[in-house]
């Protein structure tokens, strides 16, 4: 009984070591010997076998049980496929949007040739074929964790129990199947199967694809994963029109679009050995361009029509006009080139290869004014201040109408009347002016001669204020104000025509004037009828040593702007801008002199210019003599 036990043990731990079978109980323990030649096959001679997710694969040079050797090294990360002539010319059609082939996107993506997807829930229906492995877990009256690859002929060989047929026999149905035939063997057990390392098959991708050529995938690979492992259709090659053939027949006709639109993998048929994915040339193309959910170049069947494509772009967009849309034909390009198509009249039109359709925005194009609305905003000195809006042909006036009237505090001189369009062609033109100024400062610098140490610290000090300059006066946005032309006393506005999003500001009657710049005391100052812009500067100390007193100006409160150069001109007054009498609000503004110089300075450049001169005299002399 001890010799027995002993045995039984050596046995056993024999069995541990071989990596094969971990057994407990003396019947399953004698079995190992019995069938080591039937399972030499299935077990790796050099100890036991390393596990590894599913779906990875072998490192080259290596071989694993139930699975190929890779046939070709795994590529870098893929490259976006360059588009085709057609994609390149609705792209050219199209402006800035970026146009691609519907499907493109779905192909061109980073993924390892040899590896394809591998999901771990395998189907039920899947059915058990040579080279699968089978992981068999028995415990109970005994225990064992086995490894099995199913053989050629369809048999794993079972420790003990002996071959067990397989192959052909559902992934639902393998453990039944198992079940009973251990159980013609042992009693009081449980038993569980499932599937390990997948078989391998090889297919051919064909046709106009990017790569084609022949792919190692696993046996739960579709049509899809392996034609994704080949890059996808070409350019030249077709999304819809996909075979899958097998023994020389086509059993599956794959059209992409039924995935990508539908969701539709019914004719994504699982693979096999020696299956044939062959992609045909592009069919009819038609690109989709303008206000659609998914502009793109797509390619359609002989019976699909404008409004089969308008529902392969996702459909109109929510600004979309949806009245109509245009077709540029490449058949009718020299003659009437664009034809226009009513909706949904002319929804069953069918397109040619080549066509191009546009479908226009509906807020991109303006409205005429006296068809509008007007959205405005009355603020300050009104009974009733907000946002109104009004009917098409309002003006100023109906605008202080529906705000309630004029308080008596109003100020209508310094009205602020602002407008958005007016702000964006300030805009453009103030930014035309930034460059121009650049340039000339560009200009200015390098055009300059330097010819001392000192001359070229001067000039990188003004280089570096000219950019200070200019980075400020960016920074400075427009407003978009309206100057009106009012008087001072002026109790109502001119009667203008309102747009949409203008906004009128009233202030109320301001009580001071301001004087600032280079003056000794700069600040506001209590405004009174009849004086003059010259008094209120006497009141501020008057021009600083270093002001330039002949540029000063005035801002008015209605947002003009007068100074001592507009004499002379078509808006001159006799007596400078000191005699011009000041209205309350109004602000006025004396520079700082620019491009100052001492007296040493200046002595010191005549005395260079006197040198050159005298330098240049004793010169010619010597060249009389």
């Amino acid at each position: 009984m001890k010799n027995t036990l002993k045995s039984n043990l050596l046995k056993g731990l024999l069995a541990l070591m071989a990596g094969t079978v971990c057994l407990a109980g003396p019947a399953w323990g004698q079995a190992r010997s019995a069938d080591a030649r039937s399972t030499a096959d299935n077990t790796p001679e050099t100890g036991p076998m390393k596990l590894r997710q599913p779906g990875a694969l072998a490192q080259p040079g290596t071989f694993e049980p139930g699975r190929p050797t890779p046939t070709r090294a795994s590529p870098p990360p893929k490259a976006t496929l360059p588009p085709g002539e057609f994609e390149v010319f609705v792209q050219n059609l199209a402006g800035a949007l970026p146009i691609r082939r519907f499907g493109a996107e779905l192909v061109t993506r980073t993924e390892d040739v040899n590896s394809a997807e591998f999901s771990p829930l395998v189907p039920s229906d899947y059915l058990i074929k040579p080279g699968d492995e089978i992981l068999l877990t028995v415990w109970g009256s005994v225990d064992a964790d086995l490894r099995l690859i199913v053989d050629r002929s369809g048999r794993v060989s079972v420790p003990r129990v002996g071959p067990v047929q397989v192959a052909g026999v559902r992934y639902a149905d393998l453990t039944d199947t198992l079940t009973r035939r251990v159980a013609q063997v042992f009693r009081n057990f449980q038993l569980s199967a499932s599937l390990g390392q997948l078989r391998g098959v090889r297919v051919y991708v064909t046709g106009f694809v990017a790569r084609p050529g022949a792919y190692s995938v696993s046996s739960l690979s579709t049509l899809t994963q392996a034609l994704m492992a080949a890059d996808g259709p070409a350019a030249s090659g077709s999304f819809r029109q996909i075979e899958l053939r097998r023994g020389g027949k086509v059993v599956a006709r794959f059209d992409f679009y039924d995935f990508l639109l539908n969701g539709d993998r019914s004719a994504d048929r699982v693979l096999e050995s020696d299956d044939v994915i062959h992609v045909a040339a592009v069919g009819s193309q038609v690109g989709l361009i303008g206000s659609v959910n998914q502009p793109a170049v797509f390619e359609l069947k002989a019976n699909e029509t404008l409004t089969d494509l308008l529902r392969m772009g996702g459909g109109l967009s929510s600004v979309a006009d949806r009245s109509r849309v245009t077709v540029e034909r490449l058949d009718e390009r020299n003659s009437v080139r664009i034809s226009q198509l009513s909706l949904p009249g002319d929804g069953a039109t069918r397109l040619s290869n080549g066509d191009v359709v546009r479908v226009f925005s509906a807020v991109d194009a303006r409205l005429p004014l006296q068809r509008q609305n007007k959205r405005v905003r009355v603020e300050g000195e009104v009974l009733r201040p907000g946002d109104y809006l009004l009917p098409p042909g309002s003006s100023t006036l109906d605008a202080l109408r529906a705000a309630g009237g004029l308080t008596p505090q109003a100020y209508v001189f310094g009205t602020d009347f602002s407008r958005e369009s007016v702000r964006q062609l300030q805009q453009i033109n103030y930014d035309r002016v930034l460059k121009d100024l650049e340039l000339q400062l560009s200009r200015s610098t390098s055009s300059q001669r330097t010819a001392s140490a000192e001359e070229i610290s001067a000039q990188t000090a003004k280089e570096a204020s000219s950019t200070r300059l200019v980075d400020r006066l960016r920074s400075v946005k427009p407003t978009g104000r309206v100057v009106l032309q009012l008087e001072p006393n002026a109790r109502e506005l001119p009667e203008l025509p309102l747009e949409d999003g203008d906004h009128l500001l009233v202030p109320s009657r301001p009580t001071t004037v301001g004087v600032f710049g280079s003056v000794f005391s700069a600040g506001s100052f209590l405004w009174n009828a009849g004086l003059a812009a010259g008094d209120y500067l006497g009141l501020a100390g008057g021009p600083t040593k270093g002001a330039d007193a002949k540029s000063a100006f005035m801002i008015r409160a209605n947002g003009s702007v007068l100074s001592d150069q507009q004499r002379g001109g078509f808006f001159s007054y006799s007596k400078g801008l000191e005699a011009v009498t000041a209205e309350a609000g109004d602000t006025l503004f004396v520079p700082e002199q620019f491009d100052k110089t001492t007296f040493t300075q200046d002595l010191k450049d005549w005395s260079q210019i006197f040198y050159q001169l005298g330098l240049g005299a004793a010169a010619v002399i010597a060249v009389g003599r």
